[in-house]
């Protein structure tokens, strides 16, 4: 497919003309050719947003509300397209296309439920007939970055909640899926939103500093948020830090999920597959290190081999299939050496096989050790690796050990002592006896450490993408020193 800029209400070219394309990483055929934008492109689109904010941040909440509302029905309406290009330029399965299209709708509709609630408060003021307010009030221009890997998802929610808020928005898509992104573009234009409110741009890999250098920089661009690795997270960071912007980043991660001697072992297993294997572990949440007490972990070994080996790897395309590809080759490849590095070092492969072209089967690799590499490196692929604990506050530990806090699991059928282990855990997520990878719209979304800060989703959301501004009227005749 052939997609062009969304700048103001126009479909345009590059202003040099040039173009990237996109290939599927199963049949390396041309996906989508998208604009290579410019930093003039960059220019325009946040001049177009600047030109929208008045009107928009103007309008009444519950005329946002409506066209929010609009929005959700018209991404349902358009599915079937969604599915198809997604799977078309990243290779992964129905399944987890069809998922973006349906949680993506749902933050639609509760960023629609927002535009209500941006409140603010009376504050008692010692000072005589002083009335003092604490206001919320749309911060300006939004940039969003949106990564490939849930990009239907992660594309929505960076602009979502600032739309609900009163912002303008540029939508800067990923090199790897911008047919995906530019779609989300349509979206808003086809729900009637005004020209300039919302923004796309799409650029060539090669580009991508210089684009976004030149977005964060902009004056007119208030608020950045980014979701990806947490390499380019320190770049988007550091450069936001430069010119003094608020910056939400939601970054990489090593979800722990530990398994007590207590746990429903069966359960425990269900919800590592789950989380480990979606989206073939190409989600930032995905179960990476599964930490078993030692008391059970022959026993849970023996059923998650089981449940991994039974899970059908293959091209999408062909029939239904749990792991499809990943994104490219190179990290197919990359995900086989970190399991190779692994088993050099005394790790076991109890499930998986072979790497075939992007398609890597489902692996779990026990008696991992902090020797590997795949300990603590994010593998970004459908391997998990089986760490044995001696005890509770050794697993603690282990769970600890990483640079990143993004989520993790408890299992534990002793709920209080589950729980208790879930609050000692560095993590801005964490769930008892569910898998790692939950996503809700309404919820407070987001790490510590080097999964980043801030947070996406409801109230928390709303203080991320607002001005919160002290505002006083003087009721009585004021006096003075001098």
């Amino acid at each position: 497919m052939n997609v062009n800029l969304l700048i103001g209400d126009q479909d345009l070219l590059s202003s040099n003309g040039r173009t990237f394309d996109r290939t599927n990483p199963l049949s390396r055929e041309v996906a989508t050719t998208a604009p290579a934008a410019t930093v003039e492109d960059a220019d325009a689109a946040v001049s177009a947003a600047v030109a929208a904010y008045p009107a928009w941040s103007a309008l009444g909440p519950n005329d946002r509300r409506m066209l929010l509302l609009k929005a959700a029905e018209v991404f349902e309406g358009m599915r079937d397209e969604f599915v198809r290009t997604m799977i078309a330029e990243i290779g992964t399965t129905d399944v987890w296309a069809s998922f973006n299209v349906k949680l993506a709708s749902g933050m639609l509709r509760e960023a629609a439920s927002l535009t209500t609630q941006i409140k603010g408060e009376v504050i008692p003021s010692d000072k005589p007939g002083c009335i003092a307010t604490a206001v919320r009030q749309a911060a300006g221009v939004c940039l969003g970055i949106a990564p490939w890997n849930a990009p239907i998802i992660l594309g929505v929610r960076a602009v979502a909640t600032p739309l609900a808020c009163g912002n303008t928005v540029i939508l800067k898509a990923s090199e790897i899926c911008p047919g995906t992104h530019r779609l989300i573009g349509e979206v808003f234009r086809e729900a009637g939103f005004p020209a300039g409110v919302v923004n796309v741009i799409t650029n060539a890999p090669e580009d991508a500093p210089a684009i976004v250098e030149r977005l964060i920089a902009n004056p007119a661009v208030k608020r950045i948020n980014f979701t990806g690795s947490t390499r380019v997270g320190r770049i988007i960071g550091e450069l936001a830090g430069r010119h003094l912007k608020p910056v939400v980043l939601e970054l990489g991660g090593k979800a722990p999920l530990i398994v007590l001697d207590d746990a429903d072992l069966d359960a425990a297993v269900e919800a590592v597959a789950f989380g480990a294997f979606i989206n073939q572990g190409q989600v930032c949440m995905s179960t990476e290190r599964v930490i078993v007490d030692a008391a059970v972990a022959d026993r849970f070994v023996e059923k998650l081999a089981a449940k991994a080996t039974g899970l059908p790897a293959g091209d999408p395309r062909s029939g239904p299939v749990v792991i499809g590809s990943l994104v490219d080759e190179a990290p197919a490849k990359r995900v086989v050496d970190l399991i190779d590095d692994a088993i050099s070092k005394g790790a076991k492969r109890v499930a998986g096989g072979e790497r075939s072209g992007t398609v890597v089967p489902a692996t779990v690799l026990d008696h991992v050790t902090d020797a590997m590499r795949i300990y603590s490196e994010e593998s970004f692929g459908p391997v998990v690796s089986v760490i044995r604990a001696e005890g509770i506050d050794d697993a603690i530990r282990l769970a600890n050990d990483s640079e990143y806090g993004l989520s993790a699991a408890v299992f534990g059928r002793d709920v209080a002592r589950a729980l208790t282990v879930a609050r000692r855990i560095e993590s801005g997520i964490c769930h008892v006896n569910g898998p790692t990878v939950h996503d809700e719209a309404q919820m407070p979304f987001g790490g510590v450490k080097g999964s980043g800060f801030g947070r996406f989703g409801g109230q928390a959301g709303i203080a991320e993408f607002t001005e919160l501004r002290w505002i006083t009227i003087e009721t009585e005749p004021q006096h003075y020193p001098f």
